[in-house]
């Protein structure tokens, strides 16, 4: 491998030909301040426009300033990062940038996480001495991401994120000059574009220019309106995610104590949406098993591969850019919605109380579940499901409010009969848990034999696209994985060409699965975070009393007293769903129509 010898801020560096002097100065510890730059290399990720030049340096013999995170080190290059000509550059910068950006720290949720905030400070910027004209973009408020382009600063980290990683398409950069922002196309709001509501554009935003949809307030008057029964239903990603607002290392697990964050809150009940993943295994389980059952036998209309249906994002995807494929979707609810179902139903009755008097708030690791949240097919006569979906970060921010002091908890117990669940309802949160849940019980419900080995190992792990085939007792079930949109791009174009090898398909649309949504405290691809929520669910599987779906004592309860049987016709009615060809609607990516020439 050729190299090349440099010198940067008086340390001699040497580095392979075509690395960055950004990238030169990292790895002898020299930190340089970027904007647009980010490189998430486990994630396949890189912007690098060079726009927004707070990263220049001075180059000796060369008459301008130097993009760092652009230009290439060459032998024998003098590099010099911090000299009083460069420092001025970056301050002007900073103040320019400064000049059109609306002064609402106190008021903003990157307050205090804000990237701009961080390196006006390190660079000393106490005044803003350029005052000009403001933009006056309308804020674009959809049911889980907010845009407001007068916090832009156009370093595009967030078009690249969506266009080349995830594939959605819905973001670019339109207008020139002083009008220059970050918009969908045709500047439709977001509800009327191609976005499926998967929130990494927001986790790379360095500005809050795109953030999460707030709902803390009404949850706020649900729990100060005593005429009301406030549920809470958490998530297994967010018991791994959630410590870190509050000092823990990465992957800790704080169950317990989120459990009596959300008592002192004032929630009536605290109930564990693992009892729902639980729920969605029996179901989507028995549908894998149904439909494979009839393709086995000769169906040639049977629609395999059947893909799972727990991320919102993953369904908006299909519903916008494969439409022609969504009968491939499990007609399974989600986790959150088949709680939301159950519980102002089954549970509704239990306390003998009207649903409408009955408050489902979720929290939820991903920003597409408020979406999903207020999709009408999932409310009965108006009234929701669930209620209001808050995510990750905003529980953190109700905590604060609530001045309770989350370190100082005790363990809470989650509330029975929706608060117990297993070990494969855990793993539901992180990439190959759910297909890894539902082959745990398609196994011995398809074989009638017990499976003693529960740990599918080739199902795990943070590659892209994964596959494997696992034999139920002589019939090998082939099973493809991907998480983030992008790879499962690929999976669902092979469906769509006829050449999948696949039965199963699991799609998760966040990096990592939901332990990397876009609702988490940010993990700025660091994967070994991911690595550590991973490990954390993977820890509570191991060790609970029963690992199986079907194993749940109250499960069986439910559809002893209430359900039936799995994809029954009451079951059907409240735990399955339906998906909308949402193209047409979207208005983009239609081929147009030919028109014969005369």
């Amino acid at each position: 491998m050729e190299t090349i010898q440099l010198i940067i801020d008086n340390k001699e560096v040497e580095v392979p030909k075509g690395t960055t002097i950004l990238d030169a100065a990292k790895s002898v510890g020299i930190h340089i301040p970027t904007l647009c730059y980010m490189k998430l290399e486990d994630l396949h990720y890189e912007n690098n426009p060079g726009a927004c030049r707070i990263c220049v340096v001075e180059i000796e013999g060369r008459k301008n300033l130097a993009p760092s995170c652009k230009m290439e080190c060459t032998e024998g290059m003098v590099v010099r990062t911090h000299t009083p000509r460069v420092m001025n550059a970056r301050r002007t910068v900073m103040e320019l940038i400064l000049s059109n950006h609306p002064a609402e720290c106190l008021t903003c949720s990157s307050n205090g996480h804000c990237e701009l905030q961080k390196i006006a400070h390190d660079l000393g910027i106490r005044e803003i001495r350029y005052k000009g004209e403001m933009s006056t973009f309308t804020i674009d408020r959809s049911p889980s991401i907010v845009r407001n382009m007068n916090k832009c600063i156009m370093c595009r980290r967030c078009e690249t994120m969506c266009n080349t990683i995830q594939t959605v398409g819905a973001l670019t950069a339109v207008n020139r000059g002083f009008n220059a922002a970050v918009s969908t196309a045709f500047e439709r709001d977001m509800a009327g574009s191609t976005c499926s509501y998967c929130g990494q554009c927001v986790s790379v935003c360095p500005v809050n220019a795109l953030s999460g949809r707030n709902t803390q307030q009404p949850v706020l008057d649900a729990l100060a309106d005593p005429t009301k029964i406030v549920i809470a239903q958490t998530a297994p990603a967010v018991r791994t995610a959630l410590g870190r607002d509050f000092g823990y290392e990465p992957g800790t697990l704080v169950t317990g104590k989120m459990v009596s964050a959300l008592r002192q809150l004032g929630f009536d009940y605290v109930f564990d949406t693992d009892f729902a993943a639980d729920l969605t295994i029996m179901e989507e389980g028995t549908e894998l098993l149904h439909r494979l059952g009839s393709y086995l036998n000769g169906d040639k209309e049977v629609k395999i591969p059947l893909m799972t249906s727990c991320c919102p994002g993953w369904v908006s995807f299909v519903e916008q850019h494969f439409p022609e494929l969504r009968d491939h979707l499990s007609t399974a609810k989600s986790p959150q919605q088949m709680f939301g179902a159950i519980a102002k139903s089954y549970f509704a009755e239990k306390l003998g109380v009207d649903r409408k008097n009955l408050v489902v708030v979720s929290i939820m690791p991903c920003l597409a579940k408020k979406y999903e949240a207020s999709r009408p097919e999932f409310s009965v006569e108006g009234n929701p499901d669930v209620d209001y979906s808050i995510y990750t970060r905003e529980l953190a921010r109700l905590i604060r409010y609530a001045n309770i002091d989350f370190n100082e908890l005790p363990d809470g117990e989650f509330d029975r009969p929706l608060g117990e669940s297993t070990g494969a309802s855990v793993i539901f949160g992180t990439t190959g848990g759910v297909i890894e849940a539902a082959c745990r019980t398609a196994y011995e419900l398809y074989t009638k034999k017990n499976l003693d080995k529960v740990d599918f190992e080739e199902l795990r792990g943070l590659e892209g696209i994964r596959s494997a085939t696992i034999d139920f007792n002589g019939t090998p079930v082939k099973i493809g994985i991907a998480h983030g949109l992008g790879n499962a791009r690929k999976l669902i174009e092979e469906v769509k060409n006829g050449t999948s090898p696949y039965h199963a398909i699991e799609v998760m649309a966040c990096p990592g699965g939901c332990i990397g949504g876009g609702g988490q405290p940010f993990h700025r691809g660091r994967m070994e975070v991911l690595r550590r929520r991973a490990a954390a669910l993977y820890r509570e599987d191991a060790n609970k009393p029963l690992r199986k779906s079907h194993e749940n004592p109250y499960i069986q309860q439910l559809y002893s007293e209430y359900l039936g049987e799995p994809c029954g016709p009451r079951a059907h009615k409240l735990l399955h769903t339906h998906y909308i060809d949402r193209k047409e609607v979207i208005g983009m990516y239609i081929e147009p129509k030919k028109v014969n020439k005369p």
